[in-house]
């Protein structure tokens, strides 16, 4: 344990120099109208209720969370995502595993039950380029996810300077399983790290024009009713805030808008998700 306290000054530290070596530049508001335009646009969340919730999907430069008791729908939700995204060749997908939540034979059977973009296509070959665009890299601890987002952030520049096939969808499912533990304690770095890593995120789907997905569990608050599990010192990171329910052998999942850019909270719908 005392190791990690003496690494998180370190990388909080370096964090922070790094971020003030590299100011942005300041935009006039015409600017920002053009990027908006060009790049800000919406990617599928592959589930038709959800897409017509959001008008058009999951926002691009911005980080939306999905929050929701276990067995809400917040995986299935995920890997829909990144099966629309890579099926509609929108770019590829960059899937962080925190907790063995990714299936590659769940993709592969959702396939199937998705509809083709491309009636001349036949099914191994749809997999065969689908699957391709999906990458997956298992995560195991906060300060590994920071080393690997700083690494994505030199594959997005250089991509960006060749005009490569780029991510457009980054996930982590879950961010709560690594960022927890550190809240757990009472030293205040904990807390400071996890704004530092929701800041990184923001700051990549922004400079890089993808759209970032983290799902957060749900965890028991005051007089039992659960509320996201990463508490106040998250709260205000994402954009998009959105809630999923589900009853217990239902296929049906409930969606309701918590926090919105665009979209005034409180906005509900329903979409199906197949086990």
């Amino acid at each position: 344990m005392g190791s990690v306290i003496l690494w998180i000054p370190f990388i909080i530290t370096s964090g922070i120099e790094n971020c003030c070596s590299r100011q942005p530049p300041w935009f006039n508001g015409l600017e920002l109208l053009e990027d908006a335009k060009q790049n800000k646009h919406v990617l599928p969340s592959g589930c038709e209720g959800i897409d017509i919730l959001l008008e058009g999907g999951f926002r691009i430069g911005q980080l939306t969370e999905i929050v929701g008791p276990s067995s809400s729908g917040k995986t299935q939700m995920c890997l829909r995502s990144a099966l629309g995204v890579a099926d509609m060749n929108l770019g590829s997908v960059f899937f962080l595993d925190t907790c063995n939540s990714f299936s590659s034979n769940r993709i592969a059977s959702m396939i199937n039950q998705h509809t083709a973009t491309s009636v001349e296509e036949d099914g191994e070959t749809r997999v065969k380029r689908i699957m391709s665009r999906i990458l997956c890299q298992s995560v195991y601890d906060i300060f590994e996810l920071l080393d690997i987002l700083r690494q994505l952030e030199n594959r997005l520049s250089y991509q960006e300077k060749s005009n490569g096939n780029s991510i457009r969808l980054l996930i982590i499912d879950s961010i709560a399983t690594l960022v927890a533990p550190i809240l757990g304690s009472k030293n205040s770095q904990g807390r400071m790290l996890t704004i530092s890593t929701g800041i990184l995120l923001k700051r990549i789907a922004n400079d890089y024009n993808l759209s970032v997905l983290v799902t957060n569990q749900m965890v028991g608050g005051q007089r039992g009713h659960l509320k996201p599990a990463l508490g106040e010192s998250w709260k205000s990171i994402p954009h998009v805030q959105l809630l999923l329910s589900r009853d217990k052998g239902s296929t049906i999942c409930g969606i309701s808008i918590l926090k919105h850019t665009t979209i005034g909270s409180g906005r509900t719908g329903k979409f199906v998700i197949h086990n």
